[in-house]
């Protein structure tokens, strides 16, 4: 295949996952290469390490809001109500914006849900755990992630979460993307769902991030309900949808490298660091896309102001001059120079010590209870040209009581 022909936007080339193999070509014959297309303006795409870090950190020079942070040429309809969301705002609206929600999710903020965390990660797993098999997609990565992002929110109620379920799904699968008057509908009935909430807890208060929300001012002023929607609809996406891809894949890597699961087991402490391997190995979203703002080079090649760039995450984390082996994956590696929750700078994934948090207790805990887990089948790839994400992947494990019992009566 020659270089002009390869085509990062055609789903087919991510049927079965990221191609790999085509970003390490790229990465040595190619590694800041125009990308054209039919529909839409070409883009460079930049698949090093060290060129997504520098574009990433010059806020400066590479705008989110000028041309928004998606690849795909959405219609009006969908794109516009999103041109004010807090990915695609630059400082200093962002940096206000942001500041809203960033105590919540500190460090030392995120370390005391520890608990809550793993009680919800027990209720997930008592779910499933008698009956021996699921689907791990369905009833673990999506249940726990969004049981989180429930708690987190204030939404506890089982209906509720069912809904945001299905409306972010319709959202996140490129099956349904298609269909513009479906992702249109399914965003303004996040928005209608939203708003019910704001109500409520403007007259209601507790110690949630819609309550933060909804006394929030920015330069004095409460926010828009237009504001507050765009926050609701990332929170939900972002801190359900890219959680559950990245449970999910983790889990297919282990699968895919036994060694790895039994060395898990026998020494859970390795999670301490080996998240970043799980994160740096699947990679949930792989690409982000600025404009640059001044003319500027890049890899040897003149990016022109206006340009649009595509920052590769998924190959950056795959860089062989950054991570020995890249293709072996490896829970005792240090990759904290992973970027799969961006590479620095003020766009530096929000929520990026929670999903931390919900990976390493949850896989403690699956090694703990369910050490003989296994795939039944293959996995069913979403084919998404955005996210690195897994549509359905049945498992089986050996039935076990679950470890809170249920109220009789």
């Amino acid at each position: 295949m020659r270089l002009a022909d390869i085509d990062l936007l055609d789903p087919r080339a991510f049927g079965a996952g990221p191609p790999h193999e085509l970003f390490a070509r790229l990465r040595r014959e190619a590694p800041v290469h125009l990308h054209t297309r039919e529909q839409g303006p070409p883009f460079w795409v930049l698949t090093r390490h060290q060129d997504v870090v520098r574009v990433s950190r010059d806020v400066a020079g590479f705008s989110s809001a000028r041309n928004g942070v998606f690849l795909d040429e959405q219609p009006e309809a969908v794109r516009g109500p999103g041109r004010t969301t807090l990915v695609n705002l630059d400082p200093p609206d962002h940096t206000r914006l942001r500041g809203i929600v960033g105590k919540a999710f500190t460090p030392a903020a995120v370390g005391s849900l520890a608990q809550r965390i793993r009680t919800l990660c027990t209720v997930t797993l008592d779910r499933i755990s008698e009956r021996g098999e699921c689907d791990f997609v369905r009833e673990v990565a999506a249940e726990l992630s969004l049981a989180v992002l429930a708690d987190i929110l204030g939404f506890p109620d089982a209906e509720d979460r069912r809904r945001v379920h299905r409306l972010t799904k319709l959202l996140g699968d490129p099956l349904e993307q298609a269909f513009p008057d479906v992702t249109m509908r399914a965003t303004l009935q996040l928005f209608e769902f939203a708003g019910d909430l704001a109500a409520w807890r403007r007259t209601d208060p507790g110690d949630d991030l819609v309550s933060v929300l909804t006394q929030a001012r920015v330069d004095g002023e409460p926010l828009t309900t237009r504001q507050f929607e765009l926050f609701f609809l990332l929170l939900a996406t972002a801190g359900h949808l890219t959680t559950q891809y990245l449970i999910s894949g983790a889990m297919l890597a282990f699968f895919q490298h036994p060694a790895q699961w039994y060395r898990l087991i026998d020494e859970p402490g390795l999670l301490d660091t080996g998240v970043d391997e799980i994160l740096r190995w699947v990679s949930p979203v792989m690409q982000f896309q600025r404009t640059a703002t001044r003319d500027v080079e890049l890899g040897g090649r003149r990016i022109s102001e206006g340009d649009r760039v595509a920052m590769y995450y998924v190959s950056a984390n795959r860089d062989e001059t950054v991570f020995e082996n890249p293709d072996r994956f490896d829970l005792a590696r240090s990759a904290s120079s992973q970027v799969s929750f961006g590479a620095g700078g003020p766009h530096h994934c929000l929520g990026n010590n929670l999903a931390r948090l919900e990976i390493r207790i949850l896989f403690e805990e699956l090694a703990r209870r369910m050490p003989d887990l296994e795939p039944v089948g293959p996995a069913e790839h979403l084919g998404s040209t955005f996210v690195n994400g897994i549509r359905s992947m049945p498992v089986r494990f050996t039935p076990t009581p679950p470890v809170r019992r249920r109220p009789r009566g």
